[in-house]
């Protein structure tokens, strides 16, 4: 038997290996026999790169952490958003905001219309705080005490909550 065949047979002892390592990155059978065989493919693929006297199941199942987790970020990648309006609207918006649907667009109608009879003084830190300024920023911004704009913003989201108790 030469050198490739012995490699060739070694890549093929591991496949039991590689599967249940692969079970446990994944957490799903098919995306797990998807890793396996990018992984087999991918050790092929660089025999000539392996060392003699390394140890092959360590270098074989990094070859698989790595592909995992190059797949991982590609898919973050892909995830991600990109805003392209003006004030970036979009990004301040949490990204389960309800908007998706007709009745989440008619209670954050009635949510807007319910903060718009607030006083300035309560509505004004309470919707910088949904659009993600931080307390100090706030504070700053509109020229308050920080103690003051944290009890307005919790009595702003209390008064929201009583009146907003049917949503619930």
């Amino acid at each position: 038997m030469n050198k490739n065949d012995t490699f060739k047979s070694s890549v093929i002892g591991m496949q039991g290996n590689l599967m249940s390592f692969a079970m446990k990155l994944t957490t799903n059978r098919e995306e797990a026999h998807d890793l396996v065989q990018d992984t087999t493919l991918k050790a092929l693929d660089n025999e000539g790169k392996f060392a003699e006297n390394t140890n092959f199941k360590g270098w074989i199942l990094t070859i698989m952490r790595n592909i995992f987790i190059n797949n991982y970020r590609k898919s973050v990648r892909e995830n991600t958003v990109v805003d392209a309006t003006e004030d970036l609207y979009h990004l301040n918006l949490s990204q389960d905001s309800g908007l998706e649907t007709p009745d989440g667009a008619y209670a954050a109608r009635e949510i807007s219309a319910i903060l718009a009879g607030f006083p300035a003084d309560y509505r004004e830190p309470f919707s910088m705080h949904v659009a993600g300024y931080k307390n100090e920023e706030i504070s700053s911004s509109l020229s308050m005490p920080l103690g003051t704009v944290k009890s307005r913003i919790f009595f702003t989201r209390k008064r929201l909550r009583e009146l907003l108790k049917d949503y619930r």
